[in-house]
């Protein structure tokens, strides 16, 4: 979850560095810190807080001065965010310094050892244990800070993207990674970018190296790249290109990107479908699972992975599979999945789900799932990330970068791809007659068109959200494909706002929601006119009999429900598979605006971070 970034070059570090740790505060934002080695010595400066905070520090006491140095920003994991628990950390004789993404599970063996050997500690995490094992074995074996980097690596059990410097090593950054992301960019001659992600880097070089599990990348001024496995392997880096633009890194006009990214949408819908989809041939065509369309036709049954929103669009995912392709479909928290001894079968298929492609939990889903034999699909939406290299196959969403912690178009782009492959699944099957297959991929064909026309009522769902900003609970209801929906707006509702929300089946209300209902409670249901329109309209009746407000989200021209509700918001009529598409928008839209009047901070929630790379 932490944000990693390091520079070694002719260039002056620390703007590099301030300026990575501003793209990567998404990653993470108690803390922050730089340190850069200057005339043969370390300056570093670190606090709690946000970045803006380590910017006035730095003001103060002055622009640390130095062509090489690392940066961190960090989501507090061992020890509570204070200025000592801060990155970077250094050895106890102040030579060695690090950053670190991850959890050292062992770290608390690793700690009392350290101490009988005489080490102190100033801070609580368990880098700090990491970089004075890495002292002490260089320190008592005259080993290269590479070869102490890789004899201590061996001895740790757990996650870790480290990036590691040594104020007697002025011309090389040591890095590494097990099951937390890290990619090296190859700049100029000499000159080199690590980071966390590629988000600091796409300004300086399009040229990068993502590392592999339990690989090292040696950065040298003069020697330039170098990989190494933790066992000694040397290993050849594979140079690949950035498909990332800075524009697409930036707010661009809105006040926050979340608010960019929910606008985004019919862009990233339509780029979802991009060259995948020919409604005038009745042609869909994925060329990423091109090669295992007959493992999904031959499936006794598809599961689903996936985290937060990943798994809500899993649940559409279920809906979509088993109405279309007449495949059984399980939807599993990645989180709970290996724990929990799953029954897998051979013939299997998984898809695992996540925008970032470095979701810890469903990476070790992902590996459980291989070792029993089953088919893994990826959807994913950054390209180069952990998941697409562990899966067999997969389809990438083509959202463009979501730097809004609380996702949106991540969840209408999964929800897209998950359209046409079950679409394409059930065509090669026949399980859906040829007039639905063509009638549904000219549909689906302009769903953007249909998201713009509901981003166009958002001075009126602003108007809605004013009167409701000021609950302190709120309940979601929605049936059939809209469940999901309904389950994703209260998530979004109490990421953002932290109001507490509730997502249920309607017809599950009277099975204990109700009892909350009275004049304070408002009830978010999203009830067009496909489906069970009628169970549903008697639901909103029995919220209505306890004096429960209604907001309604309903189809165009729809009179029966707005009658009743307290306020309606009117979406395009389309077929209840591609519902989840247009009905998300307005909620998105609802939670961002109430989060906004209550002051909250939009786009970095407290206690949350964009990408979950830790258990």
């Amino acid at each position: 979850m932490c944000g990693i970034v390091g520079y070694i070059g002719q260039r002056e570090a620390y703007p590099i560095l301030i300026k990575g740790l501003k793209r990567l505060e998404y990653r993470g934002y108690d803390s922050a810190g730089v340190a850069v080695l200057e005339n043969d010595d370390i300056d570093l400066i670190k606090c709690q807080g946000k970045v803006s905070n380590l910017e006035q520090m730095v003001l103060e006491a002055g622009t640390p001065k130095g062509t090489m140095g690392i940066g961190h920003t960090r989501w507090a994991t061992h020890g509570p965010p204070n200025d000592v628990n801060a990155h970077p950390h250094t050895s106890e004789n102040g030579n060695v310094v690090m950053i670190h993404n991850g959890i050292i599970e062992n770290y608390g063996p690793l700690r009392e050892e350290l101490i009988k050997r005489g080490h102190t500690f100033k801070s609580e995490t368990d880098t700090e244990v990491l970089i004075q094992l890495i002292d002490n074995i260089q320190q008592n074996n005259d080993v290269t800070l590479f070869e102490s980097v890789r004899i201590a690596l061996n001895e740790v059990i757990g996650a870790y993207a480290i990036v590691v410097m040594d104020k007697n090593n002025p011309n090389q950054l040591i890095a590494a990674k097990k099951g937390s992301p890290m990619v090296v960019g190859i700049g100029q001659k000499g000159e080199y970018f690590i980071a966390s992600d590629a988000t600091p880097i796409v300004e300086f070089t399009k040229n990068v190296v993502y590392l592999e599990d339990e690989e090292i990348a040696i950065v040298d001024r003069n020697d330039g790249l170098k990989l190494v496995s933790i066992s000694n392997h040397e290993k050849t880096p594979y140079v690949q290109e950035l498909e990332l633009h800075l524009e697409a890194l930036e707010k661009g006009g809105y006040e926050h990107f979340m608010l960019k990214e929910i606008y985004e949408q019919p862009r990233s819908i339509r780029d979802s479908m991009r060259g995948r989809i020919r409604p005038d041939t009745g042609h869909v065509e994925l060329g990423g699972i091109r090669d295992y369309i007959q493992k999904f036709v031959n499936a006794k049954r598809i599961i689903m992975l996936g985290c937060g929103t990943s798994w809500h669009a899993g649940m559409v995912g279920e809906y979509l599979f088993e109405d279309l392709a007449r495949i059984p479909v399980e939807v599993e928290y990645a989180s709970e999945f290996r724990y929990r001894n799953p029954i897998i079968y051979e013939d299997d298929v998984v898809i695992a789900i996540s925008q970032s492609g470095e979701t810890a939990d469903t990476l070790a889903a992902i590996e459980l799932a291989k070792s029993k034999g089953a088919t893994i699909i990826g959807i994913c939406n950054v390209i180069g990330s952990s998941i697409p290299r562990a899966t067999h196959a997969g389809s990438y969403t083509h959202a463009g970068p979501e730097i809004g912690v609380a996702s949106t178009k991540a969840f209408t782009a999964q929800v897209t791809v998950l359209t046409l492959m079950a679409l394409h699944v059930a065509h090669q099957k026949g399980s859906i007659t040829s007039s639905r297959f063509h009638r549904l991929l000219i549909e689906l064909n302009d769903i953007p068109n249909m998201v713009e026309t509901v981003l166009k009522q958002s001075d009126k769902i602003k108007y809605i959200s004013d009167i409701y900003k000021d609950v302190p609970n709120a309940l979601y209801l929605g049936r059939g494909y809209n469940f999901p929906v309904a389950l994703e707006g209260a998530l979004k509702l109490k990421e953002i706002s932290y109001i507490h929300a509730e997502g249920y089946p309607a017809a599950e209300m009277k099975h204990g929601p109700i009892a909350l209902i009275d004049e304070e409670m408002p009830v978010f249901v999203v009830a067009p006119r496909a489906g069970s329109y009628d169970k549903i309209v008697s639901n909103i009746q029995e919220v209505k009999a306890r004096k429960g407000k209604i907001i309604a989200i309903i189809t165009e021209g729809e009179e029966r429900i707005k009658e009743m509700a307290d306020h309606t918001i009117e979406v395009p009529d389309v077929d209840e598979s591609l519902m989840p598409l247009i009905t998300v928008i307005p909620l998105q839209l609802l939670s961002y605006h109430i989060a906004v009047m209550r002051g909250c901070n939009v786009d970095q929630p407290r206690n949350l971070a964009k990408s979950v790379t830790v258990e």
